[in-house]
């Protein structure tokens, strides 16, 4: 197998405020999966964010978790974590465009989301992305989110916390007595 292309890296994501990061992944394939969360924690712990984890059974439900987590959670940034290897039929190509497809038209509506979904021909590919002394595909996923919530930051003000959404004040309840006129 050939050396990797040795390509620029941006240095690590700085942080004023906690970040909060929840990692997604489909542990379909566990040792490749067991290889992309560490190296996706280590990097949101470096950053001195924060994060948790969930599993989905597969590639094709990790947007969706992230989409549902985004609804009814508060974090700021994302991580997609799963493998896809090709197989002998075209289901593979469903996978990876869907589950792709799905991520990138989030991130277009504003959602932080690294994607480290890997899309191979064979294990040993997948060996070598996932493993984190090689080319750390989990960590580089996390970066992403870092890098995506720090440009989040830094174009606007965040109105999340860490932890659960609470009641907006944009959103006025009827009968709400801030809503009374006063003479």
């Amino acid at each position: 197998m050939a050396a990797a292309e040795q390509h620029y890296i941006l240095p690590r994501a700085e942080f004023d405020k906690p970040v909060k990061i929840l990692i997604v992944v489909a542990p379909y394939y566990k040792d490749i999966a067991d290889n992309l969360v560490a190296g996706a924690k280590a990097e949101i712990e470096a950053a001195g964010g924060t994060w948790d984890l969930v599993e989905v059974p597969g590639a094709l439900e990790v947007p969706t978790a992230i989409a549902i987590a985004e609804r009814m959670s508060s974090f700021d940034g994302y991580v997609a974590l799963g493998c896809v290897i090709r197989g002998e039929t075209t289901h593979y190509e469903t996978v990876c465009n869907d589950s792709s497809r799905a991520i990138q038209m989030m991130g277009l509506n504003g959602l932080c989301i690294g994607n480290g979904i890997l899309t191979v021909e064979n294990r040993p590919q997948a060996e070598v992305r996932a493993d984190t002394a090689e080319q750390n595909k989990g960590g580089g996923a996390a970066a992403a989110a870092l890098h995506l919530v720090a440009l989040s930051r830094k174009w606007g003000a965040s109105n999340k916390g860490v932890g659960f959404k609470t009641l907006s004040d944009s959103i006025k309840l009827a009968g709400d007595p801030k809503d009374t006129p006063t003479a």
